[in-house]
């Protein structure tokens, strides 16, 4: 565990700029688990893909995931799409004709060995945050979105 020195005082903190920070946070994030998930051949969207299909016994309906992912990050329909096929094309999924789409046996090994790597992502993440203040920073958030006539939602 490394040692970690808060650059600002809590007076200094106040006045400091949230859409700074909270985009600072999102980034740096972000790019860590982009980082990690890269190491295994996978963009975020394709590890969103086989994590939505991790139970889906019989598969789910490709217009169905694409209509649950396409707001996270703004990825949109155009990327999901592409992402799918592309999983497709590395024999991680199948599709039937119907547009179901499940992951095969080596789908759900790529998938087994991402979910372990995401808790050590999310591990080193959080390291030194209790999680009432993980909670409480995200329901500050969540504030600051409704105040401004925002929406944010993650399933």
């Amino acid at each position: 565990m490394t040692t970690f020195t808060y650059s600002h005082s809590d007076t200094a903190l106040v006045d400091q700029p949230i859409g700074y920070w909270s985009s600072a946070a999102g980034s740096a994030v972000v790019h860590h688990i982009r980082a990690h998930l890269a190491e295994l051949g996978l963009t975020q969207p394709q590890w969103w893909v086989l994590a939505q299909l991790a139970d889906a016994r019989d598969g789910r309906d490709r217009t169905e995931v694409v209509t649950l992912l396409r707001g996270y990050l703004d990825t949109g329909d155009g990327a999901l799409l592409h992402d799918i096929g592309a999983l497709h094309d590395r024999g991680l999924i199948t599709e039937d004709a119907a547009g179901r789409i499940a992951l095969t046996d080596e789908g759900h090994a790529l998938r087994s060995r991402a979910a372990e790597r995401q808790k050590k992502v999310r591990a080193e993440i959080h390291e030194g945050i209790t999680d009432d203040e993980y909670v409480r920073a995200l329901k500050v958030l969540q504030r600051m979105i409704h105040n401004v006539g925002g929406t944010a939602w993650h399933h």
